[in-house]
């Protein structure tokens, strides 16, 4: 192809990620996020258009030398930063990929969501070469949500209702987080709200841990949980508990 193929932003590649959908797969982290959750570990990802820049061809041969490893489960995830902002990219990312028989994983926190043209037939397509979406839930409160993350999940939610209606494959994930997150009656609100989806294969309850502090303090950011330490077993297991997950 020419030099006009499309580039996307990377802030960096994993090779044998594990913990980012079915089985062993490469994760391509793209650069980009309008989301200030407060408990980021990588703020790092933040900025647009920053990072190395990638054609998918290139992403997908650095990929498929991994193939090997994949079984029959793994594939690729693209998550970040969040990918969405990248969507033009992402559709011929995750198209070719599915040309070449990859299986596709897309994490997102679906901030950039919107039922608004052009971008919801763009959203529609992309669902056309994605397997599974983990969707990231911050909080089900829409006041400590937006106290959280400084946006609502209006429009997160309606994403969520929208993958049930298509019937696509989702895993929930949800940061238990000591004095938000972690309190019953937000868990039992996103039990009730998960019940509602017809879609969801998966529940994960991710604890939240301060092992991205350090970055906030390299980029001169104020760390807004200062002091909140890692939820104890017992919360966790209940939040897993409440939420159905593994």
């Amino acid at each position: 192809m020419d030099d006009k193929q499309m580039k996307g932003y990377v802030h960096s590649l994993e090779s044998f990620g594990s913990v980012d959908g079915p089985g062993v797969r490469y994760v391509i982290f793209l650069s980009g996020c309008a989301m200030r959750c407060q408990f980021c570990h990588n703020p790092d990802t933040w900025k647009l258009n920053q990072g190395q820049e990638y054609t998918a061809d290139e992403l997908l041969n650095k990929a498929l030398r991994y193939k090997g490893y994949w079984g029959n489960k793994g594939g690729i995830t693209v998550s970040g930063g969040e990918p969405l902002l990248q969507i033009d990219f992402l559709t011929e990312l995750f198209k070719k990929a599915k040309a070449m028989g990859i299986n596709t994983t897309l994490d997102t926190s679906a901030n950039p969501f919107t039922d608004k043209e052009p971008w919801h037939s763009k959203w529609l397509e992309l669902m056309k070469y994605t397997d599974l979406v983990l969707l990231d839930i911050k909080q089900i409160d829409e006041a400590e949500h937006i106290k959280l993350t400084g946006h609502s999940n209006k429009n997160i939610l309606e994403m969520a209702r929208e993958l049930s209606d298509m019937k696509k494959p989702v895993w929930i994930r949800h940061v238990l987080v000591p004095g938000g997150s972690d309190k019953d009656e937000y868990l039992h609100q996103l039990a009730d709200f998960i019940h509602t989806l017809s879609n969801v294969e998966r529940v994960e309850v991710l604890p939240y841990h301060t092992l991205g502090k350090f970055k906030w303090e390299n980029l001169g950011i104020p760390y807004p949980l200062e002091g909140v330490n890692p939820p104890p077993q017992e919360r966790v297991d209940n939040a897993r508990e409440i939420l159905g997950a593994i």
